[in-house]
This record gives C-alpha cells, structure tokens and sequence, in this order.
C-alpha cells in the first residue's frame, strides 16, 4: 500500500489550544505533518488521511525539548479560522 507525506506551516497570531494539547500554545508558525495511505482496490487514485501531526514548540530552541501532537484535523481548522477573525 502507498503512503504519501505533506509538510506544510500553520501559523497561529494569537495564544490557542486544542484537546490534544495541554494548555494553550503561543502564537507562532508551527510545522505541520499529514500522513495518508491510498485506498486500495479503487479504479482511481485516491488517498485517506491517516494522521495530523502538530510540532511543538513553534520555535525549537536548539538541543531543547521538542514534542509531536496527533491532533484532529477539524478542530485544528476551526481553531485557525477562529484566530483569523
């Protein structure tokens, strides 16, 4: 079964939270990490989201501590869309 990566940056203006993360994270630019495999047994190309992963801290500090966050997708686009109003 194929399985694909996309690296992509979310950049939040305002301190958020999220369910997956203990209490809120500061504003900043933060890497973000889809993981999907392809749907088998289908006459066309098509691939399902296996995992979101979020990095935090948005700005590592080298040789500090660094953590990754499997959030929801959904709950991820809400909480962008809620910064930007």
């Amino acid at each position: 079964m194929s399985t694909r990566t996309a690296e992509t940056m979310v950049t939040f203006r305002r301190p958020f939270t999220l369910l997956a993360l203990e209490g809120a994270q500061p504003a900043g630019t933060y890497r973000l990490v889809t993981e999907e495999e392809q749907v088998p047994g289908l006459s066309f190309t098509a691939f399902r989201r296996t995992a979101t992963l979020l990095h935090l801290p948005a700005d590592p500090v080298p040789g500090g501590t660094r953590q990754v966050v499997s959030v929801s997708p959904e709950e991820l686009a809400e909480a962008l869309a809620s910064d930007a109003a």
